[in-house]
């Protein structure tokens, strides 16, 4: 065997994304609140990229004025920009300078009314907590050890360690975590510190002026029959009426809250803002694409006198070129997200008509695969077009991925999508007589008088999929 270095040729092909498809796949996926900040950070980073409605309101005379007496520029890069360059002289003015710098009045109250109408922060649980703490003792060594079980607590208020745990934990001694521990309980909202379930449940009873018996031994002995809706088990066992234990049930309820801490700290929700809309004129559906208050860009003038100026200076001019292009390549990328946008929720709206018209019924079964072949584009780009995005119809507005699953054939050999199953499955449920729910195989059964027929397995899928309860438990005594 001969050991040595060798060299040897082949050929391969591999596809390698610029940092162009790389921006422009990125753009495309992004929702239209993520691209409006994205727009913002970009009109920041970059000063050769500019609002567009700016540009023409402050240059659109000078423009005018200059097409006739710029000189023809020689250099390859000036002139591949020149339809922008001879905005410039305007763009360096001094009262423009001074005009970006103030603000009117208009601008001032818009400004306010922002602040104003913005939600504070929401006060999360272990401040809330601390908050009572620090009015009510003044022991340090305890609120130290308070301040490590509040920081402990899950999402619901509960705590699960033990007080020999945080001792030797902290170290700290033993009857100092216990104290710990009661002040942590004893605080509002009622509930909080609590181990698991039973014993928040408890805790909250405890507080009420009168609470039945049954009630409460409702409580200790039988949450799991509860949840499993096993209310004549419960009634044989106490020898109480079902009425009795029924009324037991609603009032803790009514009155007790299994996650106390579930109200603090909250995300806010996030505002929807439709990237399409669908009406129907003259009885045929019409798309229009949002921008929302996204800004339409352009490529800023500025930068004439700057390659002037850098002409002398290979390095400087070459950096100024990639941000002009890299400009350039955003803007392209917007205006191709819209474009994407609009022909692929063209498509949608033109094969589901029937849903636009009629609803979830008539939501006829399609694939990525189906909208990517008819728009010519890829099927990841097809993904990346409506991940994220909305759709505003006369029937509510829809995540766009909403209009693609899969179907099964109906008795009348038509194609009904797993959404129309499922509303059909809801609806039969929602009809059903509760002393005497159907149970998975009778709703098979149901469904099969409909023209749609699936397994039990699948019937159980859905329902599940809907937050649907099993028959035993949607039975009403």
């Amino acid at each position: 065997m001969r050991l040595g270095l060798t060299q040897s040729l082949r050929t391969e092909q591999r596809l390698v994304q610029s940092p162009q498809m790389i921006q422009a796949m990125q753009v495309l996926q992004m929702p239209l609140i993520e691209l409006k900040d994205q727009i913002e950070q970009e009109l920041q980073e970059n000063v050769f990229l500019e609002r567009k409605d700016e540009n023409d309101a402050e240059h659109g005379d000078a423009k005018s004025e200059h097409d006739d007496s710029t000189p023809q520029i020689e250099d390859r890069l000036q002139r591949e920009f020149s339809a922008e360059i001879d905005q410039l002289e305007a763009r360096l003015e001094p009262s423009w300078r001074q005009r970006g710098s103030m603000g009117s009045a208009d601008d001032e109250d818009r400004k306010l009314e922002a602040l104003y109408n913005t939600p504070g922060k929401p006060t999360s649980l272990p401040d809330y907590l601390m908050t009572q703490v620090r009015t009510q003792e003044s022991n340090e060594d305890l609120i130290a050890v308070i301040e490590h079980v509040v920081y402990s607590l899950d999402e619901n208020g509960r705590f699960q360690d033990t007080a020999e745990q945080i001792a030797a934990r902290l170290p700290v001694p033993l009857p100092l975590a216990e104290e710990a521990i009661a002040v942590v309980r004893d605080l509002e909202p009622i509930g909080v510190g609590a181990r698991d379930l039973r014993d928040c449940l408890l805790m909250q009873l405890d507080h009420l002026a009168f609470v039945r018996p049954l009630t409460r031994l409702l409580v200790e002995r039988h949450l799991d029959d509860l949840a499993m809706n096993k209310l004549p088990k419960i009634a044989k066992e106490t020898g109480a009426s079902i009425e009795d234990v029924k009324d037991s049930w609603e009032f803790v309820r009514t009155h007790c809250d299994p996650h106390p801490g579930n109200a603090f700290g909250g995300t806010a929700s996030t505002a929807v803002i439709p990237d399409v809309t669908v009406e129907e004129i003259d009885g045929q559906f019409v798309v229009k694409t949002h921008r929302g208050s996204m800004p339409e860009l352009s490529i800023s003038s500025v930068y004439r006198s700057l390659l002037q100026e850098a002409k002398t200076d290979p390095k400087v001019y070459e950096y100024l070129r990639r941000k002009i292009e890299g400009a350039k390549w955003f803007i392209e990328a917007v205006h191709q997200r819209q474009s994407t946008i609009e022909r692929v929720a063209k498509e949608i709206v033109q094969r589901q008509e029937g849903f636009l018209r009629h609803g979830v019924q008539q939501l006829i079964p399609m694939k990525m695969q189906d909208i990517a072949d008819a728009v010519e584009v890829h099927i990841s780009t097809v993904s990346r077009t409506v991940s994220g995005k909305y759709i505003q119809t006369p029937q509510g507005i829809f995540d766009m991925k909403r209009f693609f699953s899969s179907g099964t054939m109906s008795d009348a050999g038509d194609m009904v999508s797993q959404r129309a199953v499922k509303d059909t499955l809801k609806q039969i449920i929602d009809a059903e007589n509760k002393d005497s729910p159907l149970s998975d195989d009778q709703l098979v059964d149901e469904l099969g008088k409909r023209g749609v027929h699936i397994a039990r397995r699948t019937v159980t899928k859905y329902r599940k999929a809907l937050g649907i309860d099993s028959s035993t438990r949607r039975r009403k005594y």
